[in-house]
Formats: structure tokens, C-alpha cells, sequence
């Protein structure tokens, strides 16, 4: 007899080098028997994160579970990307008992959560919950939350001035969406910047939250698959900057791919992205690197000019060994020739 049962799906989200893909590579090896699904979406046309998850594949969560969508935002693509995605997973045999969806961290969820309820599958699955990430050292910094007394100063000295930043209100929206927020690099912060991180966070919800601290992404996943809270019903509770707009644009925010070929110097490559980061405004640099005499692929993860790299796998003989990164930021800030020259230099 077929499985009339839903299937509950964990909605991921959090602003750019939250953590998320940590996470859930985590989550996939520690499925612990359930056979997982992953969709990622990405932001740019270089996809990087489902790459990621199939690397740490195991028969819980074999390579076909895991599907990447790149170039376009989730949350307006349902129609076009979201809902055949979700009915190709419903199909596998055997089915996946719990799906894994990382939003871009650029996406807002709620446009997301309301396509649960379309024909086409809102009698097949759930919202088991949405998962909020922040970076407690970022948010601690002040970066994606506005000072409120300041802002209510300047508007009151001119009132036809919107001071909110678009990252703010990404950060906001995220916040009103979620069931639970994972505080992550609760390291890098440390316990002032973590006490601190928590004092915006509770500002800025829309309704009180649980918060738990995260370090490297490991957490026992029976703490945040199982929540059964049924988001797609509760979504009158769950407040958006961009409630009663039939759409809504990413104009704000910008990609670059940049191709470098191989590289020398891993710490000389660093020390650029760095740069870049504090010279332009860039929020985040994520891609490949080939090193120079390193059969290992070098992975590099920036947020702002913070850069982490690690070598995560051999180069296969059927790909070039070539240096991919895109690079994230405002659209203001995004000048194509002013990047790549600072990369390349």
C-alpha cells in the first residue's frame, strides 16, 4: 500500500556564512538511519554547497537525493524549480523520510514556506520546522541588525529617509520565520559577543525563540528534526518586510564568478580576499581553488574577510583543475573588473 503518511521537511535558512552547509553535511552523517533528501540553493550561477553534500554521500543519503538549484532564488522559482523538485523526491523509491532544504542565504523564507500549501503537494509533506542560523560574531558586531534609537533619531530629523539596510531586513525576515535559531561560531564570538548576539536576536524576533549555540555544525540531530510545528499552518504568526507584495526583487545583492586557473600560494590567494573584503564591501566569497603540485581540491569559505580554506577532495581525471570563486556582496559594490583585477593581481 502506498505511504499516505507527509513527509517533514526542515527549511534552513540563515544570512551568508551562517553555517548552513556545515550543518547539514553534519545532519547527513548522522542520519542515524533516516533516509535523508537535500535541495540547496544557490545564489550566482556557480554552485558549490550541493558539490559539498554529495562528497559526504552515504546510503542514507545517497548522490540522487541531493539537488541543487543555482542561478535563482528559491523563493521565486516555486512554480518553475521548487515544486517539480520536491515531486522528483517524492518519487524515489524508497522515499526520503525527512527533506533537507538550505535556502540561499539571500532568500526569504516566507515566500518559501507559503508554496507548501499548493495542490501539488501540500497533502504529500510538511514543514517540520524552520532553522534560523546566525553567525554570533556578526550579529554580536552589530552588521545585519540596526541600532534602533539611531534610526528612530535620524528618521525622526527626516522622515522620507528609510535607513534599514536590505541585509537587515534579510536578517529580520529570517528571524520572523523561525521555530529555532542555532547561534553559530559561538567560538569566534566568545561569551560577551555570544550574550550580546542573543540580546539582538531576542530584539528583532518577531515572538520569542529558542536559541542554542553551535560550534563546527555539531548538534544531535534528534534536537532540530522532529519539531513537528507545522510551519505552513502558522504562517499568519510570521511577519515579513515584504508582507502584501505580490513579488519581491534581489536587486539589492550581486554575483561575480571569477576564473584565476591554479594558483601558487594558497595564503597569497587569502591575503587577497581579505583585501577585497575591506576595500569593497564584499559579504562573501565561497568557491575552488587548484593549488600547484596538490592533487587535493582546496576549498575556500569567506564571510567578509574572514577566509577559512581546506582541502576537501582529490581533483577527478574528468575535470580541469581550475580556481572558481564567486563573489557575493551589494549590488552597489559589485564592480566585475575592480574584482577580478584585485584576485588576479
Amino acid at each position: 500500500m502506498p505511504d499516505l503518511s507527509k513527509v517533514p521537511v526542515t527549511i534552513v535558512t540563515g544570512f551568508l556564512g551562517a553555517g548552513k552547509t556545515t550543518l547539514i553535511s553534519h545532519l547527513i552523517r548522522n542520519a542515524n538511519g533516516r533516509r535523508l533528501a537535500v535541495v540547496v540553493n544557490e545564489f550566482g550561477t556557480l554552485g558549490i554547497d550541493g558539490d559539498i553534500f554529495k562528497g559526504c554521500a552515504i546510503p542514507d543519503c545517497p548522490a540522487e537525493n541531493v539537488i541543487e538549484l543555482a542561478n535563482g532564488c528559491i523563493c521565486c522559482t516555486v512554480a518553475d524549480d521548487f515544486i517539480p523538485t520536491v515531486e522528483a523526491l517524492l518519487a524515489l523509491d524508497p522515499r526520503p523520510d525527512h527533506i533537507l532544504i538550505e535556502t540561499s542565504g539571500l532568500a526569504l523564507p516566507k515566500p518559501l514556506l507559503k508554496a507548501f500549501d499548493w495542490p501539488a503537494i501540500r497533502s504529500r509533506i510538511t514543514v517540520d520546522g524552520v532553522i534560523a542560523l546566525a553567525d554570533a560574531e556578526a550579529v554580536a558586531a552589530g552588521r545585519f541588525a540596526p541600532d534602533v534609537a539611531a534610526l528612530d533619531a535620524q528618521r525622526a530629523a527626516d522622515p522620507s529617509v528609510d535607513h534599514e539596510t536590505p541585509l537587515s531586513e534579510v536578517f529580520e525576515d529570517q528571524l520572523a520565520c523561525a521555530d529555532l535559531v542555532l547561534l553559530t561560531k559561538v567560538d569566534l564570538a566568545g561569551p560577551e559577543g555570544v550574550a550580546k548576539a542573543r540580546a539582538v536576536i531576542a530584539a528583532e524576533s518577531a515572538r520569542p525563540l529558542p536559541v542554542i549555540d553551535l560550534t563546527d555544525g555539531i548538534i544531535d540531530p534528534g534536537v532540530i528534526l522532529g519539531l513537528n510545528a507545522a510551519a505552513e499552518d502558522d504562517i499568519a504568526s510570521r511577519p515579513s518586510h515584504h508582507d502584501g507584495e505580490d513579488d519581491h526583487e534581489h536587486d539589492d545583492f550581486d554575483s561575480v564568478v571569477v576564473e584565476l586557473g591554479e594558483i601558487a600560494d594558497p595564503a597569497d590567494l587569502t591575503a587577497k580576499i581579505e583585501a577585497l573584503a575591506r576595500s569593497a564591501d564584499i559579504l562573501r566569497v565561497k568557491g575552488y581553488a587548484a593549488v600547484t603540485g596538490k592533487p587535493m581540491r582546496l576549498l575556500v569559505q569567506a564571510v567578509g574577510a574572514r577566509v577559512r580554506t581546506q582541502y576537501d577532495r582529490p581533483w577527478r581525471a574528468d575535470e580541469p583543475r581550475r580556481t572558481q570563486l564567486v563573489v557575493i556582496a551589494e549590488h552597489d559594490r559589485i564592480d566585475e573588473a575592480r574584482i577580478k583585477a584585485a584576485l588576479n593581481g
